[in-house]
This record gives structure tokens, C-alpha cells and sequence, in this order.
């Protein structure tokens, strides 16, 4: 879910009109629509913080826009993947607020860290304990 997604969803469970939620931000009525319907992002850290506690959300939720790649990391890797995944969005996102990467350029990023990620988890399947315990008792029994 994006950004401007989740804010309309939160507003909307609150019974809140978008001047109402933009003066508890802090913010123009103009710069809040710009986040609810033009896929725009605050530049500001506290922006996210007060937004947050008005809809009494955790701030990373607000951050993170990668639903699928930690739903994709904990089906593959359970929990300690999902954890994982988490924590690397979260970072990531933190890392873009108040950025000066394009939305376009965020994405490419946040996209190859992910493909990142999970090639490297398959790539420590390889030397885990147990797979080197298969590889050895089919080396014992070849011979």
C-alpha cells in the first residue's frame, strides 16, 4: 500500500477531514492532498512523527511501502526472514525521508537492495550446517 494510500485509510478510520489532519501535521491543507493524491512524500522527519501520532501508527508503517517484499522474505525464510526484512525497509526508508533521490530513483534502489537480499539468503542456504551435512554424507556414501 503507498504512502498517500495508508493516509486516506488512517484519516478516513479517524473521521478526520484533510484540513484537521494536515494542521496536527503541522502542514498546508495543499502540501497533505499532495501526499493523499499526488504520491508525494514529507521531506521532513517530524512530518512523519506527528502523522503517527495522530493516527496512533507506528512510524515505520508510514515509512514502508514494501508490504509484499517482507510478506515474500517471511514466506521464505519464516519469522527471523521477516524480521529481517523489516529492519531493512524500515533503514531504507528512513534513509529517503528528506531525501533528494527521486521517487523513481528510491524505487530502483529499494528494488535491487531487495533482490539483494534474497540472493543472499539463498546464497547461505548453500553453507549452512545442515546443507553441508547432506553434502558430506553424500560424498561419504559415493565413496
Amino acid at each position: 500500500m503507498k504512502f498517500g494510500e495508508k493516509l486516506i485509510a488512517l484519516r478516513k478510520g479517524k473521521n478526520l477531514t484533510q484540513q484537521e489532519a494536515a494542521d496536527a501535521a503541522g502542514i498546508s491543507r495543499r502540501t497533505y492532498i499532495s501526499y493523499e493524491q499526488e504520491g508525494r512524500y514529507p521531506r521532513k522527519r517530524i512530518v512523519y512523527e506527528k502523522l503517527a501520532d495522530l493516527f496512533e501508527c507506528d512510524r515505520n508503517y508510514l515509512l514502508t511501502e514494501d508490504e509484499e517484499f517482507v510478506s515474500a522474505a517471511a514466506e521464505q525464510y519464516g519469522a527471523k526472514g521477516k524480521r529481517e526484512a523489516e529492519q531493512l525497509v524500515a533503514e531504507l526508508s528512513g534513509l529517503f525521508a528528506g531525501g533528494e533521490l527521486s521517487e523513481r530513483d528510491m524505487d530502483a534502489v529499494m528494488i535491487a537492495l531487495q533482490k539483494a537480499y534474497f540472493e543472499c539468503k539463498q546464497d547461505n542456504k548453500k553453507y549452512s550446517p545442515k546443507a553441508r551435512t547432506d553434502q558430506t554424507a553424500e560424498v561419504t556414501s559415493r565413496d
